[in-house]
């Protein structure tokens, strides 16, 4: 019999078209959940909402842009009429566009990347929070870098955002701690993606140290599978790291 821990539970995973997004929303789908795979592409996460099916899951592909409120909140309002309610989201959707120090830095695509991956956890967090309180809980995983702890040359826009997002995640973990919400941080380490390159890039601080552990997408699904089958009082505004040395 397949195990699925969480039958009946309804998730919503920005990002999922690709990458990280990508291999926790066909996790999740396979530990039986609905799972409504958000992103910009639309070709992108109807493929994956395709190979949920094909795997005789339930899968929803809406597109969305995370820097635009009501399109948010039209996300998560179609969630809830396709599946009767919300009980997870994983926000993953994220960016970095800009790679230069910061004298010679680009602002416009400086303020694009905390647009993304700040404003856009906030608007997704802000959006969820009415309907994972209607069921009574629920878990929020925000995805966040080790770069957020120790930053490095060229990173500023990045690490800046992963560092507010890490404090995004803490202060929504002390609100919503009244509302069996829990909020947590799952921090992959470097993984190979479309962002950081392919293996014949393993260079720069996305992959830092020789010792460093370099995954693939699928390594990070256990952690977050984990962390959506935690207990409703369970862990909350804690970081939760698959890298090997400290930050």
């Amino acid at each position: 019999m397949t195990h699925t821990p969480l039958h009946n539970k309804v998730a919503v995973v920005t990002g999922a078209g690709r990458g990280i997004g990508r291999a926790i929303a066909l996790a999740f789908a396979q530990a039986g959940a609905a799972v409504v795979c958000a992103a910009r592409t639309a070709a992108e996460i109807e493929e994956t909402a395709r190979e949920i099916e094909r795997g005789g899951g339930r899968g929803l592909a809406l597109p969305a842009d995370v820097t635009d409120l009501p399109a948010v909140e039209r996300l998560f309002a179609q969630t809830v009429a396709a599946f009767g309610g919300l009980d997870l989201l994983v926000i993953n959707a994220g960016v970095s566009l800009e790679s230069r120090p910061v004298e010679e830095s680009d602002p416009n695509a400086w303020r694009a990347t905390m647009e993304v991956n700040l404003f856009g956890a906030y608007h997704c967090a802000r959006a969820a929070i009415p309907h994972l309180k209607a069921r009574g809980g629920g878990k929020i995983i925000t995805v966040g870098s080790g770069m957020g702890r120790r930053g490095a040359v060229g990173s500023s826009a990045y690490s800046c955002s992963k560092a507010a997002l890490w404090m995004l995640t803490r202060v929504l973990a002390q609100e919503l701690w009244p509302d069996n919400i829990s909020v947590n941080e799952l921090i992959p380490g470097p993984v190979e993606t479309s962002m950081t390159g392919a293996p014949t890039a393993r260079q720069g601080p996305a992959f830092g140290a020789e010792s460093e552990w370099i995954k693939q997408p699928d390594d990070v699904a256990p952690l977050a599978l984990f962390l959506a089958t935690q207990p409703a009082v369970g862990p909350t505004a804690q970081s939760f790291s698959l890298m090997r040395r400290d930050g």
